[in-house]
């Protein structure tokens, strides 16, 4: 096939991705509860500091959290891009934005928990909770992305003739993948909004 002078490219059962060695399945590793608790600990702890400059500290540490989990799960560039706006450009903004506010003194160290809002976080972990165990484990040599080389291999062979990228990554997140970076960038907008509720409650300086 003629891929516009790009080389060409194959998959094979047993290999993670094109030139990149097999991936062996292993259990959860007390690195990755390690992770997983300190994630989990420091996205708690943000939405609870009633200091927002202790929020966006340890929102920080949160985004490093993930960045490393990422690496960890062999996703290196998803890693360093969470490190480089979630742990970097965010903060930084976080950061300029508080600098521009004032809180209300208070001698609470921590904001009243919504009940409410805890149930419907409690009720959306039990749903995600329930799906998990359909999928594969990490590094499963029976998963489908490597018994089936069909899968990434027709992403490598249609990518740029169905889609007209130039890049098989910006394909695969914009045509096939399409509807999860629409959620993506809700959840973004989402963000924005919540921003702007949060700001809305400070008191500006001049």
């Amino acid at each position: 096939m003629d891929n516009g002078g790009r080389p060409p490219m194959s998959v094979t059962a047993g290999s993670s991705a094109v030139g990149l060695l097999p991936i062996q399945s292993v259990g959860i590793t007390p690195i990755e509860v390690s992770l997983f608790i300190f994630v989990l600990l420091t996205a708690v702890l943000t939405a609870l500091f009633r200091d927002v400059l202790a929020s966006i500290v340890i929102f920080a540490a949160y985004s490093l959290g993930l960045a490393v989990i990422y690496t960890f799960y062999r996703a290196p560039d998803v890693g360093l891009t969470e490190a480089a706006i979630g742990a970097g450009v965010t903060t930084v903004f976080l950061l300029l934005t508080i600098a521009k506010t004032t809180r209300p003194a208070s001698d609470a160290r921590f904001e009243a928990i919504n009940w409410p809002a805890v149930g419907i976080c409690g009720l959306f972990v039990a749903v995600v909770a329930v799906t998990l165990p359909a999928f594969p484990a990490v590094g499963d040599p029976a998963s489908p992305i490597l018994t089936n080389a069909d899968v990434s291999g027709y992403y490598i062979a249609n990518a740029y003739d169905q889609t007209g990228a130039e890049n098989a990554v910006t394909a695969v997140l914009a045509a096939y993948r399409g509807f999860d970076t629409f959620g993506e960038a809700i959840v973004v907008f989402a963000a924005g909004v919540a921003s702007l509720l949060v700001l809305g409650r400070e008191v500006f300086t001049a």
